[in-house]
């Protein structure tokens, strides 16, 4: 075969599986798309029609343990989705692969449909951040819509912990997070919802249309062990009531999905906290089927809340691998 041979057909191998993935793409947000409390936003946008070129984003990262770090072993990236290489700021975990998802677009605009696919080998070790807060950008059609499959292999170890999603004004966003790994590998999974762009102009606080989010824990060769769903509507049915938000306008989750021994240890440490005066309220809790914890915070501000996610994590990097965490840089 001649070397254009050869490129032609690298090619036309390359085009069939970026085809496959389109397809599988267009299968999962198809089933997305069904979702009930999407019905009344299934308009196309005026400027350019959901899932257009350039906006469905796709993100595929596979770590894998080589010599005495972990690297970034096969990465594929489209806009708006990027991530350009592997970096080692932990100086605790220097061998651990760190890793910012960035976006070109400024923000996750109507008609955008993401997806991250993202594994880990045997042994590897990562944290997957992203590069500032998530802008749910304003909207006057159709929703924005991610999907998340996490996959880990044995003894794994994952931080996944982007910075806060800021749902504006009208937006109307979508977000399904699978996550599928063995009892030995560990992963860190956290969402921080703030209520809109609070000190905008006059507010935005809970003037969002839709915020969905459905997050699914499994073994790989089990079935699911836990479902998590919430929806929120403001306008069908007020946020800020007792029982649901109150006078609270930051709410975190953080899951860490690990062997129940060592979810126990973090348990134990992790005591019911309520805190008059920021104020600010937190607690942990054990999934079902021993998949590990659930950690809650409800905060005013976006600061008190990140710095009580950040004691929880680091606590579980100790008991998950004996590891300290390190001060938080000062630009972050």
């Amino acid at each position: 075969m001649t070397s254009v041979d050869s490129r032609t057909a690298e090619r036309d191998s390359g085009v069939a599986a970026l085809d496959s993935r389109l397809t599988a793409l267009d299968s999962r947000m198809a089933e997305l798309a069904r979702a009930p409390e999407l019905a009344p936003y299934h308009d196309e946008p005026a400027q350019m029609p959901s899932a257009a070129p350039g906006k469905v984003g796709q993100l595929r990262l596979r770590f894998a343990h080589r010599g005495d770090r972990t690297v970034l072993a096969d990465l594929y990236r489209q806009a708006p989705l990027l991530v350009q290489r592997a970096l080692y700021w932990d100086e605790a975990m220097p061998e651990m692969a760190c890793v910012f998802v960035l976006t070109t677009s400024g923000g996750v605009l109507q008609g955008d449909r993401l997806r991250i696919d993202l594994a880990l080998e045997a042994g590897a070790r990562a944290h997957v951040t992203t590069q500032s807060a998530t802008k749910i950008q304003e909207m006057d059609a159709n929703y924005a819509a991610q999907i998340q499959d996490i996959v880990l292999a044995d003894d794994a170890y994952l931080e996944y912990l982007p910075e806060p999603i800021i749902p504006y004004r009208n937006s109307r966003f979508i977000t399904h997070t699978r996550i599928t790994l063995p009892e030995s590998a560990t992963a860190l999974y956290a969402e921080i919802q703030l209520p809109g762009r609070k000190y905008h102009r006059d507010g935005e606080i809970f003037q969002y249309q839709l915020f969905s989010s459905t997050v699914t824990g499994a073994r790989p060769a089990g079935p699911d062990l836990f479902v998590e769903k919430f929806v929120i509507e403001p306008d069908r049915f007020a946020v800020d009531r007792p029982g649901v938000m109150d006078r609270f306008h930051v709410f975190a989750t953080v899951l860490l999905l690990t062997a129940p021994d060592k979810a126990e240890r973090v348990l134990e440490q992790t005591p019911s906290t309520w805190d008059s005066t920021t104020p600010l309220a937190a607690g942990a809790n054990r999934l079902p089927n021993q998949a590990g914890l659930i950690f809650r915070v409800l905060g005013m501000e976006t600061e008190p809340v990140r710095a009580v996610v950040r004691q929880f994590c680091a606590q579980a990097r100790q008991a998950a691998v004996g590891r300290a965490t390190p001060p938080m840089f000062r630009w972050r």
